[in-house]
């Protein structure tokens, strides 16, 4: 078994169990967002498994995927999210979403640059943009958790 397979099986810390009220308060966050907010749901999830691709999150790609399965998303627009610029399969709105995905999980690379802000803000409001860029900083906090403790299928 290689290294790497050991450490998917075998998480170095079992960190839902050690911090429950943490995790608790994570999951409402995620709730909030899923529930109370005017983002469509396949938007989210859309972002959600953009970052996960970026971030190398294997077991956060596979949920996201399922999500978007979940809603009837093609496997066509699945598959295409790695490489959104290249595809028509998007509307304006979830390619700004996704343009932004990529800036804020990518903020050492240009710090969410203006150009993509401004694309961003001609699709979305300001509440709906404060709660698009809370997604994707809970996304990249899930990803960060898993790939840095090691994931398995309990700790999330």
């Amino acid at each position: 078994m290689e290294p790497e397979e050991k450490s998917q099986m075998n998480p170095r810390l079992r960190y839902a169990h050690l911090i429950p009220d943490g995790m608790a308060k994570m999951h409402a966050l995620e709730h909030y967002l899923n529930t109370a907010t005017s983002l469509e749901p396949v938007l989210l999830e859309l972002v959600r498994l953009r970052a996960s691709q970026i971030n190398g999150c294997e077991v956060c790609i596979t949920l996201h995927t399922a999500e978007l399965k979940k809603h009837n998303e093609s496997p066509a627009r699945i598959d295409s999210v790695e490489d959104w610029r290249n595809s028509d399969a998007y509307t304006h709105r979830e390619r700004a979403a996704l343009a932004w995905a990529e800036s804020v999980t990518n903020i050492q690379d240009g710090h969410a640059p203006d150009a993509v802000y401004d694309e961003l803000r001609a699709h979305f409001t300001d509440v709906e943009t404060a709660n698009l860029t809370l997604v994707l900083t809970t996304i990249n906090a899930w990803n960060r958790l898993a790939i840095a403790m090691g994931s398995y299928s309990g700790n999330r």
